[in-house]
């Protein structure tokens, strides 16, 4: 399958104006053969903190802008919006991925960014979520949840590729690229790391979208500081090969 990682920039809490921006290059990346597109964390509105202000209900615009463009380039595509889906609760950060005929699974974000206070104002989900896509099984990630190996070792047996949306800060850029080749390199799977650029609420975002194989080699990889589609093709039975020949899932205890 080709996978095809937006890194693109965000229109600062203003997801429709974002969605307007990201139409030609979602375009682009299914004219160069991609089946499943990815975007962003928090792709619309960015990653902010007004929760009241940007949260929108299941089925609301910028999930109605996936489904659209997922059927209208006969294309899975995906990306985490702040989702108010209880009344009595915080929203949650949900990955969604929709496919071409409008079929939706989601996941929501396992571990709220306390560093920047955002477990007060987005819940943390309960269920990690792996999706198979045209055979590909797929295990959808959100951002800080990279830095918990666990979550990513529990997945690992029913996993070809992991996708993992961000806002990562180019501040510690070395540690988003560490990981994500960590992560491929310690399960054997593919990793697709897909991050913003720009400037937003004071941070800067370099980009470092990269699309990682089962044995940690970068297969392709975002233009630095700019908007790019990142695109490569994966492989399971590539998965399946690597497994066999380095058999290290087995011995792993506890």
């Amino acid at each position: 399958m080709r996978i095809a990682a937006l890194q693109h920039d965000i229109v600062w809490e203003d997801a429709a104006a974002t969605c307007d921006r990201l139409e030609p290059l979602i375009a682009a990346a299914a004219d160069d053969g991609a089946r499943l597109v990815v975007l962003t964390e928090m792709f619309g509105p960015g990653f902010s903190l007004a929760a009241d202000r940007i949260a929108e209900p299941p089925g609301g615009p910028t999930e109605q802008f996936l489904v659209a463009r997922a059927a209208e380039q006969d294309v899975w595509i995906g990306g985490s919006i702040p989702t108010r889906d209880r009344n009595d609760a915080h929203p949650v950060n949900r990955f969604l991925l929709v496919g071409p005929d409008g079929t939706r699974h989601h996941y929501d974000k396992l571990h709220p960014f306390t560093f920047a206070d955002e477990h007060k104002h987005y819940r943390p989900g309960h269920h990690p979520a792996t999706v198979e896509v045209d055979g590909l099984r797929v295990s959808l990630f959100v951002c800080y949840d990279l830095r918990f190996a666990n979550a990513f070792w529990d997945r690992a047996a029913d996993t070809d590729v992991y996708l993992v949306v961000a806002n990562w800060p180019e501040s510690r850029r070395h540690h988003w690229r560490t990981l994500l080749l960590a992560r491929a390199i310690e399960n054997q799977a593919y990793v697709v790391g897909v991050n913003r650029v720009g400037v937003a609420d004071g941070l800067t975002y370099s980009g470092d979208t990269v699309i990682v194989d089962p044995m940690g080699e970068v297969l392709a990889e975002g233009v630095d500081h700019a908007e790019s589609v990142v695109v490569a093709d994966v492989d399971p039975e590539r998965v399946t090969e690597v497994r066999d020949a380095y058999r290290f899932l087995p011995d792993r205890r506890g």
